[in-house]
C-alpha cells in the first residue's frame, strides 16, 4: 500500500480493546495469543482516586517503554 505523499505502509497495528473492571483493559494484538493488560498504579491511582483490586501498567508505560526501546 502507498500512502499520499508516495511513502510505504510497512505495517498497519489492528488492535481489539475490552474494559475488563474499572479501569483495567486488555488489549488484543493481531497476531499475538496472549493479551495486554493495561490499569492504573501509584501516582496515577491516587490522580483518579482509584483503588484497583490489581495493579497494572498503564497505556503511558507501554508508550514510555516503546519509545525508549
Amino acid at each position: 500500500m502507498e500512502t499520499k505523499n508516495g511513502g510505504e505502509v510497512l505495517h498497519t497495528t489492528r488492535v481489539r480493546i475490552t474494559r475488563v473492571k474499572g479501569a483495567v483493559r486488555r488489549a488484543f494484538l493481531e497476531g499475538f495469543s496472549d493479551p495486554i493488560i493495561y490499569g492504573v498504579h501509584g501516582a496515577i491511582k491516587k490522580f483518579y482516586r482509584v483503588e484497583p483490586e490489581e495493579e497494572h501498567p498503564t497505556t503511558l508505560d507501554h508508550m514510555v517503554a516503546a519509545i525508549a526501546a
